[in-house]
């Protein structure tokens, strides 16, 4: 071919996972404060528990609130988890975040379920598959009794 493709000792690579399931998934959050210094930083009820890529490689995700998309109010997206580094979301634009508020964020699916960990002692979110109106659990939220399973003593 034009492009050499085709010579001894060369092989293409590629990982469709990304592209096949990226966009298939969203995370929510609940909002649960909002606190204004420099910048105003809206903690949510997640973190890097459950979306490590943000504070891993520096991936970039966009956050709404749930029920009131096209925000401008510039915030910082910040987990639960008293790290510095756990933000979720840089300079997200809300729409007036408050406690009690639904967080989006799209495009989850590729690795937010296939590296959430336990960080802090924090169980695992369910994961629900949603079609046509319907919901059904696919994995279960995990119990503060499944992070002891395995303790012996």
């Amino acid at each position: 071919s034009a492009h050499g493709m085709d010579a001894p000792g060369r092989r293409l690579l590629i990982e469709p996972g990304r592209a096949l399931c990226a966009n298939a998934c969203v995370t929510l959050y609940t909002v649960e404060s909002v606190k204004q210094n420099v910048s105003r930083w809206v903690a949510v009820d997640g973190g890097m528990s459950d979306n490590l890529r943000p504070m891993m490689y520096g991936a970039r995700y966009e956050a709404h609130v749930a029920d009131r998309f096209d925000g401008d109010t510039r915030c910082e997206l910040a987990g639960k988890h008293c790290e510095s580094g756990d933000v979720i979301v840089r300079e997200a634009l809300l729409a007036d975040p408050r406690p009690g508020d639904v967080i989006v964020t799209p495009a989850t699916g590729a690795y937010g379920y296939a590296m959430a960990n336990n960080y802090n002692g924090v169980p695992r979110p369910p994961v629900i598959f949603c079609k046509d109106g319907d919901a059904r659990l696919a994995v279960r939220r995990e119990r503060f009794e499944d992070l002891t399973a395995r303790d012996v003593g």
